[in-house]
């Protein structure tokens, strides 16, 4: 199994879901407003009066062979967006219960 861990701009966040949909990925979990700043390009989001924009957080757990199908469409909808901001990051998931 691997965790697809995905950080954006909250504009991308229903666009996010449907690709996890899309992807049969069923399980999620968001963390709805968050706050951070991309290590390469792009504005802070940080939901303050100088930087407005708030991000989003979401994690789904998947397996192996669809984590690459994801990351994928994740990367086609970064790039419609450039200016939004989107991060994806897998890690291999050791156990579960």
């Amino acid at each position: 199994m691997k965790a697809i861990f995905i950080t954006y701009d909250q504009a991308h966040h229903e666009a996010v879901i449907d690709i996890l949909t899309r992807m049969s990925c069923r399980g999620y979990t968001s963390f709805g407003e968050t706050q951070g700043r991309g290590s390469k390009t792009g504005d802070p989001h940080l939901g303050s009066h100088a930087w407005p924009s708030i991000a989003s957080a979401t994690i789904s757990i998947v397996e192996d062979d669809r984590a690459d199908s994801v990351l994928r469409r994740l990367k086609e909808l970064d790039e419609s967006k450039p200016l939004l901001g989107l991060r994806a990051f897998v890690w291999n998931v050791e156990n579960s219960i």
